[in-house]
């Protein structure tokens, strides 16, 4: 059993910190063996009524606290230590399995070939006047689309909407020659009120591939939501690159999605420009798509506990760098970089680097 033990743990140091050549990760595991793992696990997820995580969040806890209950019976029957030292190196092996676990399942894809080497991308950051006027686009583009969006509506769930799902796909298509990923529905979860409380629009469930969503999101916000999600399905496990193809995903649909897509922009790049450029925004946007903004807003203001929201993502910045992703959280504002130094063809079709498509399966 230490032996085991002893295993699991060193293999789990070797996989943290011995390096993979992106390539090999690119065409063996995101390209190669994860879309075929993720084509066949999330519908097994998606026949569950309940959320794989939270059985799995239950279960751990309950193991976990009969861990510690076994443990301290021992310790008062025995008077010695070896029972904790036990315990300790049971809960090392099983933190390197879980780890190990991440790693097969999903993890690996934060190592895979960056947006930036597989695109034409023009390198260095946008000058701050291209942001803003970036953000004055989108501004226009909500104040031409809320009325039909509106009126259209969203009365269907991204998942169920086949012309959603299609341009999900096609944009997949556009960026890669895998298969492209299956979505999946925004399930509901008992981490809901975490979601709420922190400003978490939604995740992926790693070891079940399934989404989660916030109970609380706004009809407009959902399409976007679910195209992000479902990158991070499909193997962009980078915040920005997930937005971006859920950006590209929205830009194929219908006008609803569209609108939920420049929503998204407008909101990421006014987090990004100063007060001037705020202002320059605000001046830009209609009555109809102010109120939407001012509805999400106030969900985040009903919802938010400030404490928990601050050490959440403080958490969840660490979770990113210790990923290799270095910038951490502020690697979500990296798509209005990819927006506007990537090149494009009519009809939002980025360029793909001829290298990048000789390392796809097949070729």
């Amino acid at each position: 059993m230490i032996v085991i033990e002893l295993a699991a743990v060193g293999l789990a140091l070797m996989a943290a910190f011995i390096p993979i050549a992106p390539t090999a990760v690119e065409r063996w595991f995101s390209t190669g063996f994860y879309p075929a793992l993720q084509r066949s696990l999330t519908p097994l997820s998606e026949l569950l009524p309940f959320a794989v995580l939270d059985v799995l969040a239950v279960g751990g806890c309950a193991a976990l606290i009969t861990v510690f209950i076994r443990t301290g019976r021992a310790v008062r029957q025995t008077r010695r230590i070896v029972p904790i030292v036990r315990a300790l190196g049971a809960l090392a092996a099983t933190a390197a399995f879980v780890y190990l676990a991440f790693l097969v399942l999903w993890g690996f894809n934060y190592r895979r070939v960056p947006m930036t080497e597989r695109l034409l991308v023009e390198p260095g950051a946008p000058p701050t006047l291209a942001v803003t006027d970036l953000g004055v686009e989108a501004a226009m583009q909500l104040n031409a689309l809320h009325d039909d969006a509106h009126r259209v509506g969203w009365r269907k769930a991204p998942w169920e909407d086949e012309s959603f799902r299609g341009a999900f796909a096609a944009a997949q298509h556009a960026l890669s020659d895998g298969p492209p990923a299956a979505p999946g529905r925004l399930k509901r979860t008992l981490f809901g009120p975490y979601f709420r409380w922190t400003s978490v629009d939604g995740m992926i469930n790693p070891f079940g591939l399934e989404v989660l969503a916030n109970p609380d999101l706004l009809p407009f916000e959902r399409p976007f939501i679910a195209a992000h999600e479902w990158s991070h399905l499909a193997g962009y496990a980078d915040e920005a690159e997930a937005s971006f193809v859920g950006w590209l995903a929205c830009m194929r649909a219908d006008v609803p999605a569209r609108y939920s897509g420049w929503l998204f922009l407008y909101w990421q790049v006014n987090g990004e420009v100063d007060d001037a450029g705020r202002a320059r925004l605000a001046d830009a946007l209609g009555a109809g798509p102010r109120r939407d903004i001012e509805a999400i807003v106030e969900r985040l203001r009903r919802g938010q506990l400030p404490w928990l929201r601050t050490a959440s993502w403080r958490v969840y910045d660490q979770y990113l760098k210790a990923n290799r992703v270095e910038e951490g959280v502020r690697s979500y504002g990296a798509v209005v970089t990819l927006i506007l130094r990537a090149r494009f063809e009519p009809g939002w079709m980025p360029v793909r680097r001829a290298s990048a498509a000789a390392r796809a399966p097949g070729s």
